[in-house]
């Protein structure tokens, strides 16, 4: 039960070649591309006003420096957004499930907010891994317990991600799993179990957007820190 559980998250393959670089590549075919005319259809103009509104957001706190990262974060917004959604279907695989990936996407960025605060500004860079007015004797051990924290930044990127949409797709199963169990023996609890599992799925699609935000929105937090 525990490995049929936990298959959905393995990494398919088909005739060698990994089903998990199609997955990657494939949700950018849903998207429309943009034209330099009059926006023609309604898919276009609801793209381009999500982009914008979110590039708005996101980067109002930030100075003229942090703007040259709204076309990437604003990329990667609309990416893990698909990726997640497009897991939800049947018979469908999520990328963004698995920890590699995830950190894949979480290290480097994190590391060139990093550089790029040490390149610019490296005293208030390493000004943050000691408040300002900490006694002298906790000195050495605030510095080691800021240094950890920053560190520990792309990994909670990570984990959080693969967390929060591994729980959501183990529950989905395991409910639907429940619906077919008690349909034959107790239609009527299998009835009340279906549409706790419609409530659930509803939940899950706000996870998988309000994840892909979060994780956007903290890797903006990090490069307000750095310019």
């Amino acid at each position: 039960m525990t490995l049929s559980l936990f298959d959905q998250f393995m990494s398919p393959w088909h005739m060698g070649i990994p089903l998990l670089a199609i997955s990657l590549v494939a949700p950018w075919i849903l998207f429309p591309t943009p034209t330099s005319r009059w926006l023609n259809n309604r898919m276009l103009t609801f793209q381009s006003w999500f982009i914008a509104r979110f590039t708005q957001q996101t980067f109002m706190p930030l100075n003229v420096g942090g703007h040259k990262w709204a076309l990437l974060l604003a990329s990667l917004m609309v990416f893990l957004i698909t990726l997640n959604m497009l897991g939800l279907l049947p018979y469908t695989f999520t990328p963004t499930t698995q920890l590699s990936l995830n950190l894949g996407l979480a290290v480097p960025l994190w590391l060139a907010t990093v550089v790029i605060g040490m390149r610019n500004q490296p005293t208030a860079a390493l000004g943050h891994l000691l408040p300002e007015g900490t006694p002298t004797p906790l000195i050495p051990v605030l510095i080691i317990i800021e240094t950890i924290s920053l560190f520990i930044r792309p990994v909670a990127l990570g984990v959080r991600l693969t967390a929060n949409l591994t729980a959501g797709h183990l529950l989905i199963q395991l409910v639907s799993m429940a619906v077919f169990v008690l349909l034959p023996m107790m239609p009527t609890v299998a009835l009340l179990t279906a549409v706790l599992l419609l409530m659930l799925t509803l939940l899950e699609v706000a996870v998988a957007m309000i994840q892909a935000y979060v994780f956007v929105l903290l890797l903006s937090l990090y490069l307000q820190e750095n310019v």
